[in-house]
């Protein structure tokens, strides 16, 4: 296992680091995959309040025996922005009180996804004034944010420095969010990538096409370096649902170096797979939005892309069913509102026909609605 400074916090990081969303079947399977995770050299846990029975499960696991290592790992947990101080007074103590410490080693603000939620956390006496506290009293020792904003909201939270981390979607298939690595970097931030494995692309279970073109190695494998090859990324949710998968990233946590050039030469390969689109692939620049009708472009176009290319279709159904049921978490409507009106069409530099696109992804990708996993 390799470890990393965790930015400005000062925090040597795995490389992975254990998210707590998946393992909820049962305390004794949390305890099980954290028992897992902490043999391997994962020095990370980090879960939130939102996220079912998880701060009860591992508070369950310090009563049993887990607090005893607790100088071996740094806990994370996470709390959605609240609209005053009190409020946030009161759940950081009720998921202290869960997870059965007096203290968690980083606290991020849970989900800084719009611009009224970056308002409630710039407000002096708002939330904010209750983490300050908390801090002061040594309840909490770094704080940070999650996002699942469009990249404006990202990077004006970056900017009001009262955060040390960020955790932030940033994959080898979607690399939006590339600026906001770029500028926590040159801020000395922490910077932790949600779910790579999963909302990266469901990794663990690979399209035969994409196998195939990650040859030699797995498709896992090769978007865990694409990361870790990166010095400005410092840990990636490894978020097992068992202790069976934790193991399934080895390769890559013993190898943080720079790509090889066998390496590159295999992500040229899956970067060359983007062709078969021809004349029909978006190339992510979001000149397109606003859309009149909410529907969120670019991230449709974006899983129709990965469908054409590389029979990502099942990945593709899995994240368009989260439209209109996900609210600010995955924002946006489906592309069967569309309504010809040709808003966007002027904008687009590839000249897309934008309207049939959008029809044709919904064609291929709509199936069961979808939520949150906690919900």
């Amino acid at each position: 296992m390799r470890y990393r400074r965790f930015g400005k916090t000062e925090m040597l990081l795995s490389v992975f680091s254990l998210g707590a969303m998946r393992y909820m079947e049962s305390a004794e399977n949390a305890h099980q995959t954290i028992a897992r995770a902490l043999e391997v050299g994962i020095n990370h846990i980090e879960t939130a309040q939102g996220y079912g029975k998880s701060e009860e499960f591992i508070g369950k696991a310090m009563r049993n025996g887990l607090s005893k290592q607790r100088d071996r790992f740094y806990l994370t947990t996470k709390i959605s922005p609240t609209k005053d101080a009190d409020s946030m007074r009161r759940q950081i103590e009720q998921s202290l009180k869960k997870l059965n410490v007096d203290y968690i080693d980083n606290f991020d603000i849970h989900g800084i996804n719009l611009q009224e939620h970056l308002d409630l956390v710039t407000d002096p006496n708002g939330c904010m004034k209750a983490v300050r506290e908390a801090v002061d009293q040594k309840m909490i020792g770094h704080v940070g944010f999650s996002t699942h904003a469009p990249l404006n909201v990202i990077l004006d939270t970056i900017k009001t420095d009262l955060f040390e981390s960020i955790n932030l979607h940033y994959y080898f298939f979607n690399q939006r969010n590339a600026a906001a690595v770029q500028i926590a970097h040159e801020k000395d931030m922490g910077v932790f990538i949600i779910s790579p494995s999963d909302k990266g692309g469901m990794l663990y279970n690979p399209s035969e096409e994409l196998a195939s073109v990650s040859y030699p190695f797995t498709a896992l494998y090769m978007c865990d370096r694409f990361l870790l090859s990166d010095p400005r990324v410092h840990t990636l949710s490894l978020g097992a649902a068992n202790p069976a998968e934790i193991d399934s990233h080895q390769d890559a946590w013993d190898n943080d170096e720079p790509m090889s050039e066998l390496e590159q030469a295999v992500l040229d390969c899956i970067n060359r797979r983007y062709t078969i689109l021809e004349g029909d692939r978006c190339s992510q620049c979001y000149e397109c939005l606003p859309c009149p009708e909410d529907i969120n472009i670019p991230e449709v176009l974006r899983l129709r892309n990965l469908a054409v290319s590389f029979d990502m279709v099942e990945f593709g159904k899995y994240r368009y069913k989260m439209f209109e049921n996900a609210g600010h978490w995955f924002p946006g409507r489906k592309a069967i509102r569309c309504t010809d009106c040709g808003d966007c069409l002027p904008r687009c530099p590839e000249n897309l026909d934008i309207p049939k696109l959008l029809r044709d992804t919904h064609d291929r990708l709509q199936g069961a609605e979808g939520k949150r996993l906690w919900e």
